[in-house]
């Protein structure tokens, strides 16, 4: 840090690796603020393992059972702020107005504690008051029953297990209905629509084997010391084996530099860490699709200059698209893509030569390449990259995409999408004798365009928070005031559930790491990681609450009130999950003997043809594509434009504020922050510690956000970055990648105007 930067309050250099000592600090006061003491041990031992529940953090896969300790800092604060001992009690809200609450920040409604008993709004009080389940189910079932199933929006989270989300589409298609807004289209839909174009599915192809096999690993556009902190025991192995990691991401961030593991005694008595990046490329803001094509275009050249450095016989015999891939490779010109990028020829050169030496790469990525206008083209390219050297379909080698939520891959398996094939719907009929509706329906960010018309009038939430998740929050939130109806599962409050509408309800649900009983006894639920392992998870805490329902029972009992003809057995379903197991296998390919084989240890692997180089696309190859241009976002000229970047901090998990910090980052109880090159602040006459508004920069729109502070940080020129949600009101609702629908959070053009010189106190943030 420069010796003249201004002293802001709560901003200094953190000197730590990730991990390490920080992290069990950070653990031990999770659990101090959260548990009982004598509970949290107990708690926290069951967290991944064979017999206890799965994380409801990230989608990270279990490693072999090898150790007692199967979780990570963000997964302890996870288990602890549900596993929590805060109540939120009728007394509590009697006290509170929802006008009232709707002034706490997101930390604080969430840290009032879990939810106890159904609510519901009442408009002469301004309170959520407690209501029956009975009459809670009979209110909403009245209301569906009055709209049209377009008008009703039914929103998933990924924490959702896949019995609760099979029965949550189940529901919404015998109603009549396939609008599905879901967690998914707002991160990796992307991922979902373009590499089925290119391998097939939807899904990566690597396996944690073949983490142990690869000979490099290429890593652009995600954190994993915050968004997927398991995934750090993994990267630090291959660190210490001399595995080269070559990283693309405009922040240095500080698990990407080095890590100490906790458990690594040695690293942990020695204050040492472990470097993680063997070379750290700090690439612009939508600067990837260039410095992929740059990659690709190196190694065309290497293939002219030596040969043999193509898989030439993978592409003969898996691909098809190859020419027209080289050709607009060969016309693309370095300087557009030295421009766009922010890396120069040799950059690229070096990581191209790097990857022609490896027999068996890995690419990694995260939101970083899915959230921009051409998100999707940047995840087929992606998959060019790799097939150029047949590296689909080996060991050691694959194309990985991170995904956010636990489950949240799992979801979409099992049914939870806009878009169903016909061939499940066919299934559906079959199984369950009803005709479902057959014409797609809405993603997250066409139901809030419906909300905003006025055209959807219900939305019914199994789980999440929906509009504070979506861009354009000075649109959505007025959209969830205006309608008819509004439902929310969880277990605590959010700003969601105070968006109040005509009538709004809130079930309180039970946890992952709580006890489920049913008639048949003790149930599991199961879910699908990021590398496609369907596993049981069975909760043993006692329920926060005794009126606490598991949500497939919120599903079935809304289910039952509203279809009053259904042609399901709800009751018997959820008596025993198992038998809403056997009708997933009797629906899905994929699942056979789904009982039997999540009763293993570790369970069981959904098919992915493309590891075995058999491609389910329409050709039955792999298809490489062609990129137009280098641009992946709208442009917008100025030189006074950035490009901004929405991110969590460190203490945070989607929309979940576990604390005020983000320590990796050097930010400690606040988060009115935006990170800016310090480069740029001078040349635009900005100094660290002003404080600045932000406006957004395209043609014909008008959102901000007023009166943030600069703070100088290591990041790509031409890019600043603020937090997700926060800054989400910077983010159009129609910016975004019109072949996913995915909103373009990772680079939207903004302009930034000095506000004040004054720094401002933290006390004046309380």
């Amino acid at each position: 840090m420069s010796s003249r930067r201004r002293v802001v309050p709560g901003v200094h250099p953190y000197d730590g690796p990730a991990g390490g000592w920080g992290a069990l600090k950070a653990t031990a006061i999770a659990v101090r603020t959260q548990m009982d003491a004598l509970d949290a041990p107990a708690t926290l031992l069951r967290t991944n393992q064979p017999d206890g529940f799965d994380c409801p953090g990230c989608a990270w896969p279990d490693k072999e059972h090898k150790s007692t300790f199967q979780f990570c800092e963000n997964g302890a604060k996870a288990v602890t702020w549900e596993a929590t001992s805060k109540r939120v009690t009728a007394e509590f809200l009697a006290a509170n107005t929802v006008t009232s609450l709707l002034a706490r920040s997101d930390f604080e409604l969430e840290g009032y504690g879990r939810l106890t008993q159904p609510l519901a709004y009442d408009k002469a009080s301004d309170t959520l008051r407690p209501v029956s389940w009975e009459a809670a189910f009979a209110r909403i079932g009245a209301i569906l029953r009055t709209l049209q199933p377009h008008e009703v929006e039914f929103y998933t989270s990924g924490r959702a297990s896949n019995e609760a989300a099979f029965l949550f589409q189940l529901f919404a298609r015998e109603y009549g209905t396939n609008n599905f807004p879901d967690c998914s289209n707002m991160c990796h839909e992307s991922t979902s629509v373009g590499l089925p174009q290119s391998i097939g599915i939807g899904k990566g192809t690597v396996s944690l084997d073949d983490f142990d096999k690869t000979e490099l690993v290429i890593s652009i556009g995600h954190n994993p010391g915050t968004n997927h902190p398991r995934m750090m025991g993994t990267l630090h192995e291959l660190a210490r084996r001399g595995v080269p990691i070559i990283v693309f991401n405009p922040l240095k961030e500080r698990a990407l530099e080095r890590f100490a593991d906790p458990q690594n005694v040695i690293e942990m008595a020695t204050y040492s860490s472990t470097n993680i990046a063997s070379t750290y490329f700090q690439v612009k803001a939508g600067g990837d699709a260039a410095a992929l094509k740059g990659i690709a275009k190196a190694l065309l050249q290497l293939e002219a200059e030596q040969g043999k450095v193509l898989d030439r016989a993978f592409i003969d015999e898996h691909t098809l698209g190859f020419t027209d891939f080289a050709q607009d490779l060969q016309a693309t010109q370095w300087q557009d893509i030295e421009r766009e990028s922010g890396l120069t020829r040799g950059d690229l050169e070096r990581v191209a030569a790097a990857y022609a030496k490896s027999h068996a790469t890995i690419i990694t990525y995260g939101m970083g390449i899915t959230q921009h206008n051409k998100g999707t083209a940047n995840v087929r390219l992606i998959a060019d990259l790799l097939l150029m050297r047949g590296n689909i379909g080996k060991p050691g080698a694959g194309i990985c995409p991170l995904r956010g939520h636990s489950n949240v891959q799992g979801n979409r398996t099992v049914g939870i999408t806009e878009k169903p094939s016909p061939q499940f719907l066919a299934n559906l009929q079959r199984v369950f004798g009803f005709t479902p509706p057959q014409e797609h329906g809405h993603d997250a960010v066409k139901a809030l365009q419906a909300m905003i018309e006025g055209e959807s009038k219900a939305l019914l939430c199994l789980g999440g928070n929906f509009a504070v998740a979506m861009p354009d929050s000075e649109r959505a939130f007025p959209a969830m005031r205006g309608l008819d109806l509004s439902v929310h599962i969880g277990t605590k409050l959010n700003r969601s559930h105070l968006l109040v509408a005509k009538e709004t309800i809130i079930l309180p649900c039970l946890g992952r790491t709580e006890l489920d009983l049913q008639e048949t006894g003790r149930q599991s639920i199961t879910v699908e990681d990021s590398m496609s392992m369907v596993h049981a998870s069975s909760g043993k805490l006692k329920p926060g609450s005794p009126e606490l329902r598991s949500e497939p029972a919120i599903v079935a009992g809304m289910a039952m009130a509203t279809l009053t003809e259904s042609k399901i057995n709800w009751l018997a379903l959820v008596a025993d999950y198992d038998r809403i197991r056997d009708l997933i296998e009797q629906t899905i390919p994929g699942f056979d003997h789904y009982n039997q084989r999540i009763r293993h240890p570790g369970g069981f692997r959904m098919p992915l043809p493309p590891t075995e180089r058999i491609w389910p696309t329409p050709t039955g190859k792999a298809m490489f594509s062609v990129f137009d241009g280098v641009h992946e976002n709208q442009q917008v000229e100025g030189h006074e434009v950035m490009r901004l970047v929405t991110l969590r901090s460190h203490d945070q998990y989607n929309t979940t504020i576990y604390a005020m910090d983000d320590r990796y980052r050097g930010v400690f109880g606040r988060r009115d922050v935006l990170f800016m090159n310090e480069q740029d602040m001078a040349e635009l006459g900005f100094e660290h510690g002003d404080r600045v508004d932000i406006r957004s920069a395209l043609p014909g729109h008008h959102q901000r956000l007023d009166d943030i502070t600069l703070v100088a940080y290591n990041i790509a020129p031409g890019t600043v970055a603020a937090y997700y949600p926060e800054a989400n009101v910077l983010v159009p609702l129609d910016y975004l990648d019109k072949e996913s629908g995915t909103p373009s959070y990772k680079s939207a053009p903004v302009r930034l105007t000095l506000r004040s010189k004054e720094i401002r106190a933290l006390t004046a943030l309380r």
